[in-house]
C-alpha cells in the first residue's frame, strides 16, 4: 500500500479532517478532533513507512507479539499506540485497514455520547 491509498482510506471516514499539529513531517488523522492516526512523513522519504495507530492495550500487546512489523507506539504513549511498519511488512493491505478501523472506532468509543451522536450527522 502507498501513502495515498492509506490517506484516502482514513478521509473517507465520517468526520476525519488531516492536520499537521505538531510539524511538517508529522500527518495527523483525526476524528472531531481526536486523533487516530498519524504518518511520520519522514520516515516514507526514506522508505521506512509506517503509520501510528491507537489500540486496544490488550490486543496491542498480541499484535506486536504475532507481528514483527509492529511495535510500540513511536514518540506516543506505548500503552495505547502502535507504529505499523508498512513498507517491507508481512502484514497484508486488507489488514492494514483493519488495524485503522480499530483505531478510530477506539477514538469514537472514548467520546462523549454528543460527541458520537455528531459523528451521525
Amino acid at each position: 500500500m502507498d501513502i495515498e491509498q492509506l490517506r484516502n482510506y482514513c478521509l473517507s471516514k465520517p468526520k476525519v479532517t488531516e492536520t499537521f499539529p505538531f510539524d511538517a513531517h508529522t500527518l495527523v488523522f483525526k476524528v472531531l478532533d481526536k486523533m487516530f492516526a498519524l504518518f511520520p512523513l519522514e520516515k516514507w522519504d526514506n522508505g521506512l513507512a509506517s503509520i501510528n495507530l491507537k489500540c486496544d492495550p490488550e490486543y496491542a500487546l498480541q499484535l506486536r507479539a504475532d507481528h514483527d512489523s509492529i511495535v510500540p507506539g513511536w514518540h506516543s504513549n506505548k500503552k495505547h499506540w502502535n507504529t505499523v511498519y508498512i513498507y517491507k511488512s508481512e502484514l497484508k493491505p486488507q489488514f492494514i485497514l483493519q488495524l485503522i478501523d480499530h483505531s478510530y472506532d477506539m477514538v469514537v468509543k472514548g467520546m462523549t455520547k454528543k460527541m458520537q451522536l455528531e459523528l451521525k450527522k
